[in-house]
């Protein structure tokens, strides 16, 4: 399950997506997010979905690779379905025991959780095709006009794509030792929810050590490099948006225009 999650890995492949520019797709990626809140209609999230599966087959990243990280979220979609079903005023469509079920409640469960689907989706391609040297960059550079308040614009960017970096190793490193424990006799599956909280015990200290640990060597090894932060720092590639880039902003900015219409003309 825990190899399962794809956010923060890189795919590297030669598609359109992955030569966009880091600032184009983390501003894509958060419009298509007020999108998705914004969207009060069937047509807009066909839309939305539309123009995300455009993205998907045009980034050249298999779709099982993809959907492969919607696994862990699988209970959360089931879940938020079964609640807004059962829990949602309306006309009855059928009942299970004391539950009712509500026609109402089919439709908010369905536009939850394809909601989620997509912003998941989304996210999920933005570090598929961007590269973590790549996001850090492209994050800095969005961040750059707050640096007239003093905010530290390169630190921030670092600190959150290191910590996207390391999300697959961290859990690569709690499926290491998960199977290391249970070949030891250790039982995560089976008896009382307290009991197998005190079966974590195990897993969560040496992955605190470990964390510790990989953290320490990553530090000494930016000292080792005289890294300094930010300041007087040149890029070995500078970020320059080409036409490609502009036409990709063009088509979310079209997606949210569309979206608002669709709103309003439906409302």
């Amino acid at each position: 399950m825990l190899g399962d999650i794809t956010l923060g890995q890189f795919y590297p492949t030669n598609s359109i997506i992955h030569k966009l520019d880091p600032r184009v797709k983390i501003m894509i990626a958060l419009l298509i997010i007020v999108g998705l809140f914004v969207a009060d209609s069937f047509y807009a999230y066909l839309l939305c979905t539309l123009f995300i599966a455009i993205a998907v087959f045009l980034s050249k990243v298999p779709v099982g690779f993809i959907f492969k990280g919607l696994k862990p979220l699988l209970f959360i979609m089931v879940f938020t379905a079964v609640i807004n079903v059962f829990l949602t005023d309306g006309r009855t469509l059928f009942k299970v025991w004391f539950l009712r079920a509500t026609y109402e409640g089919v439709i908010i469960a369905f536009v939850m959780v394809l909601r989620l689907f997509l912003l998941v989706t989304a996210t999920t391609l933005l570090t598929l095709t961007t590269s973590p040297i790549m996001l850090t960059d492209g994050i800095e550079r969005l961040l750059k006009p707050f640096n007239a308040i003093k905010v530290p614009s390169h630190e921030i960017a670092m600190m959150m794509t290191i910590a996207l970096r390391f999300i697959p190793t961290l859990l690569e490193e709690t499926d290491k030792i998960i199977k290391a424990q249970s070949a030891r006799g250790a039982d995560f599956t089976t008896g009382s929810i307290l009991k197998r909280a005190k079966a974590m015990i195990p897993i969560l200290i040496p992955l605190f050590i470990s964390s510790f640990k990989r953290a320490d060597e990553l530090a000494t090894a930016m000292e080792c490099r005289c890294y300094k932060g930010g300041d007087g720092r040149t890029k070995l590639k500078v970020l320059k948006c080409e036409k490609r880039d502009y036409i990709a902003l063009f088509s979310i900015v079209i997606l949210l225009i569309l979206i608002i219409f669709l709103n309003i003309f439906a409302g």
